[in-house]
């Protein structure tokens, strides 16, 4: 849900400080253009966040970002959602440094609003409505695709803003091992190992790997709600992953995967005892999260049209958190695919799927354990005529708690010349009641409404050998937003509700831009990003609570062989949060690594080099500058 607040609209950026960063932006894509060598090939992306099934970017109308192994060993980031923030249209709020909570906020939507995938499984708390992406550790990562825009008629609930599909190492033919070991200030300290392959029809791939932190305090001192405390909220992350597969005939496959983390991570808090209730922040106050999937799938060939897929997943969100009171939330998911998609011709995919997704938790605070059943059947079908690329989706969910919905998109795509797209989407969303909204003592009424999204897009993608760039005009207005209903006169007759309850309170209009460009010459590289952002409260006119209106990065990298280096700067702009406006925030941060050996590299960053205070959450403040030095091993080469 949205959490509105009641501070002040913050001023925007500057009319002259935009026109700068658009200049800038527009001049570097511009002189990409101009620069390319077109007469080069480019090999077209993959990805099946898009449409469920595999498809080249280039036929795509959706607007997705895949992010490789290859980036994703290349950047800084200190975390999976700092990997993404990096990219355009996502936004970060986390409550201190690594390892602490994390909101993320996709074209400016909540949190709860976007569907997190791992090996398409499902994750994230039914009673908070969210993915935890903190408890997930880079190293069991190989590659990410990110969804940008409405995909409820693809995933279901709660795919407002988009969807996150992030995907585990498969083995291949030759045998693969890895390591990587790294210690950093603040205490910190990462090792990963892992190993993969495949012979006689079968493949396998495993990785563990630990990291930890000392941290600082989550809170600077002075807080509003007085739980400063000064020990340092560090944590520590154990992650394992593992996929075996068989092939017994070419185009078939049955796999299984399983993934595992856990997060022990400290933070500030206050517990306000009896008789006075005065607050009290000198216990350890720890968050402890297990997070699990479980899943065997099969995928097969039946035909020279038809391609099946059948999938059964667990997946499990168990936190506990508090000080001397702690209070436990248990998250259970079991879900059943059967996906068919067929070749009716030429350029031409139809794709059906049905899903059974049972969730059921257990929390200290409920009577009894809530649970709801949702069955969906989805169609989608994509076409392609000439230079014209058309894809439709449609899907109908019934749901145990809150009834049915059905979802729509239709998207198409027109290429103008070899390597430049134009594109335009539009589609329904809706975002589930949590149990919590539904349940929670107090609180919860069960006659809260999903929220209704309504999303339109327009842009374009243009592909060169050596230069690349590309711009989104965005538009999605949510009505039935959920959040506290303060008049009393709205909820349930009792003494329970004297203080409100949960209610379908306001409407939310989020609108924008993103803009995207990168350049190469020889070894060199050059990436930028311009995002802005209106999010609103449509009927109040506020700003949406830790939305910037406006953000930017710029990341350059050069390959001179054995030496490779980087640098990366990330500007976040101002942003409304607690009755007051948080003042905007920049990040440059610096890498290094020396391949010394076709297979053994070290490696060396420094990240907030220039030391600058950040504070990403009212209150609390992230890590100042931060130097890592590592090794890294790889038997088929760095």
């Amino acid at each position: 849900m949205f959490r509105l607040s009641s501070a002040l609209p913050a001023p925007p950026a500057p009319r002259a400080g935009r026109d700068l960063l658009l200049l800038a932006f527009f001049t570097l894509a511009t002189a990409a253009a101009a620069a390319a060598d077109n007469s080069g090939s480019t090999l077209d992306p993959v990805a099946v966040v898009g449409s469920r099934e595999p498809q080249a970017l280039s036929r795509s109308a959706a607007d997705i970002v895949v992010i490789d192994a290859a980036t994703i060993r290349a950047s800084t980031a200190d975390s999976v959602e700092d990997l993404i923030r990096r990219e355009s249209g996502m936004q970060l709020a986390r409550n201190g440094g690594p390892g602490q909570n994390t909101g993320f906020f996709i074209r400016g939507s909540s949190t709860n609003s976007t569907v997190v995938l791992v090996d398409g499984v499902r994750i994230g708390s039914a009673t908070l409505g969210q993915a935890e992406l903190e408890a997930l550790s880079l190293a069991q990562v190989e590659r990410i695709e990110v969804l940008r825009g409405p995909a409820s008629s693809l995933y279901g609930a709660d795919a407002v803003g988009g969807v996150i599909q992030i995907f585990t190492r498969r083995g291949d033919a030759e045998a693969r091992f890895v390591a990587a070991a790294a210690v950093g200030g603040y205490g910190s300290r990462e090792g990963s190992i892992g190993a993969s392959g495949a012979s006689g029809g079968f493949d396998y791939a495993g990785s563990i790997g630990r990291d930890s932190s000392s941290g600082v305090s989550a809170l600077f001192p002075g807080d509003r709600f007085q739980s400063f405390n000064p020990d340092r909220d560090g944590y520590a992350r154990n992650a394992g992953s593992i996929q075996l597969g068989y092939t017994p005939v070419a185009g078939h496959r049955i796999a299984v995967h399983a993934l595992e983390t856990r997060l022990n991570a400290r933070y500030d808090g206050a517990d306000f005892a009896p008789p006075d209730f005065t607050a009290d922040a000198t216990p350890d106050f720890r968050n402890r999260l297990t997070t699990r999937a479980v899943s065997a799938d099969y995928r097969g060939a039946l035909t020279s049209f038809w391609t099946t897929t059948l999938q059964a997943s667990q997946s499990v969100d168990d936190l506990t958190s508090g000080g001397n009171v702690k209070s436990r939330f248990v998250t259970r998911r079991e879900q059943g695919t059967w996906q068919n998609a067929l070749a009716l011709g030429a350029g031409q995919q139809l794709t059906l799927a049905y899903e059974h997704l049972s969730e059921r938790a257990s929390a200290d605070v409920f009577a009894s354990d809530p649970k709801r059943r949702n069955d969906a059947v989805v169609a989608a079908w994509s076409g392609q005529f000439a230079a014209h690329n058309v894809q439709a989706d449609l899907r109908r969910d019934d749901n145990s708690d809150y009834g049915g919905n059905t979802t729509g998109r239709i998207g198409y795509a027109f290429t103008v010349i070899d390597g430049l797209k134009l594109r335009a989407l539009a589609g329904t969303s809706f975002l589930a009641p949590t149990f919590n909204d539904l349940y929670y003592p107090g609180y919860g009424v069960v006659t809260v409404r999903p929220e209704k999204g309504r999303s339109i897009e327009a842009g374009f993608v243009w592909q060169g050998a050596t230069a690349n760039a590309s711009a989104t005009l965005f538009r999605n207005r949510v009505r039935d937003l959920i959040g506290y209903q303060p008049d009393r006169s709205f909820c349930p007759a009792g003494t329970a509700f004297e203080f409100g309850c949960a209610g379908n309170v306001s409407r939310a209009r989020l609108s924008g831009a993103s803009f995207a460009g990168g350049q190469r010459w020889a070894g060199f590289s050059l990436r930028a990003t311009v995002d802005l952002l209106d999010a609103k409260d449509a009927d109040s006119g506020e700003r949406l609570v830790r939305r910037a209106a406006h953000q930017e990065s710029v990341a350059a990298d050069y390959d001179g062989g054995p030496w490779r280096l980087g640098a990366a700067f990330l500007f976040v702009g101002s942003r409304p949060d607690g009755g007051t406006v948080l003042g905007g925030y920049g990040t440059l941060d610096l890498r290094a690594s020396w391949r010394l050996h076709r297979q053994w590299q070290i490696e060396a960053k420094l990240l907030n080099t220039l030391d600058h205070r950040v504070e990403p959450v009212r209150d609390y403040q992230g890590l100042g500058r931060q130097a890592w030095l590592g090794v890294r091993f790889d038997s088929a080469g760095l």
